[in-house]
């Protein structure tokens, strides 16, 4: 068994490796203070596997260890590597199905923030397979693959022996096969509620929110689409959000690029005045140009409390001048204030 044990911590150590070096190749304008945080959070996460098998723990310390993470999930804290942590800690404890589940968690995570790419996911996942581990081990990570390329009857099929109703209500396998259960029929009641009831634990998890804008409808499915793109703006979830979101306030699928929700303007207009710079809210305009809707409502009145700052009222001038049509008549109704 130890050697299986060595396995799937090495394999986590890739994963870290996986995600950091991928975080630091997308984000190339990241500040030495994020890339020093980075580093020390892999340290902290690698310091903490190889501890975990200096030993076997038994089944009270492997409860209590569990607790802790999902306490800090619970909490809105979702670290990069806490849940290889937590794979390190199922492992050590027996719980291989546990253990692959919670290494992809982590890497599907990263995946929905936009650090890594779908593909990198997979093949973290096929690698497992490739190495034949026990059958535990495999059909987790085969029923993985199925929900990842959204094959929801095998999926579920795959993951129900592993994660029951003795499992925790939030548990990453429940929402794993609460997941399933909507895609295969988002009108099942029972399952939207129990989605719906999880949320804190997933609050910082992009595909949390992105599975309940799909599975709900109207102005839920419009706040599930809505958190999932402030959770990741660039991830890969954001532009269907997008599109959910004009579908609920009346616009056309062609208008979701210029889409913003509240907390992407507020952003936008937070990092405009603190540099001086107006011409940041120039990403800003697409959405003003659009047919009446609560989001563009919302950043004509945010925009409009400018004027008093230097350079920002000839700004919205110059912008409508320049303008035509629903545009320009917007922006002069800002400049005016």
């Amino acid at each position: 068994m130890k050697n299986k044990h060595y396995f799937l911590t090495l394999l986590s150590l890739m994963m870290i490796a996986c995600v950091f070096c991928t975080c630091s190749r997308k984000n190339e304008t990241k500040t030495a203070a994020a890339n020093v945080e980075a580093v020390q959070n892999a340290r902290a996460v690698v310091s903490i596997l190889p501890a975990s098998l200096e030993r076997e723990i038994d089944l009270i310390e492997f409860f209590q260890r569990l607790d802790q993470f999902a306490e800090l999930e619970r909490a809105g804290t979702w670290i990069q590597g806490m849940a290889l942590a937590e794979s390190g800690i199922r492992e050590n404890a027996g719980d291989y199905a546990g253990a692959i589940a919670a290494a992809y968690k982590e890497l599907s995570w990263a995946w929905g923030l936009g650090l890594i790419e779908k593909h990198e996911v997979e093949n973290g996942l096929l690698n497992v397979l490739a190495a034949k581990n026990e059958d535990d081990v495999i059909a987790v990570t085969n029923a993985l693959l199925a929900f990842l390329n959204g094959q929801w009857d095998n999926a579920a099929a795959g993951l129900a022996p592993f994660f029951d109703d003795n499992d925790e209500p939030d548990s990453f396998g429940r929402w794993l096969l609460l997941v399933c259960a909507l895609e295969k029929n988002g009108d099942d009641r029972r399952a939207g509620a129990a989605y719906r009831s999880i949320r804190a634990r997933y609050a910082q998890y992009p595909e949390y929110w992105y599975r309940g804008a799909r599975a709900f409808s109207g102005i839920i499915a419009a706040e599930f689409a809505e958190n999932c793109i402030n959770t990741a703006p660039q991830g890969p979830f954001a532009d269907e959000s997008r599109r959910i979101i004009t579908e609920f306030v009346g616009l056309n699928s062609s208008d979701a690029p210029s889409i913003r929700t509240k907390r992407e303007i507020d952003i936008t207009v937070t990092l405009a005045v603190n540099s001086g710079n107006p011409q940041i809210l120039d990403t800003l305009l697409p959405l003003l140009s659009l047919s009446d809707n609560p989001y563009t409502t919302y950043a004509v009145n945010t925009l409009r409390g400018l004027n008093s700052l230097a350079g920002f009222r000839d700004y919205f001038n110059r912008r409508a001048l320049d303008s035509s049509g629903r545009l320009s008549e917007r922006l002069f109704y800002i400049w005016r204030g």
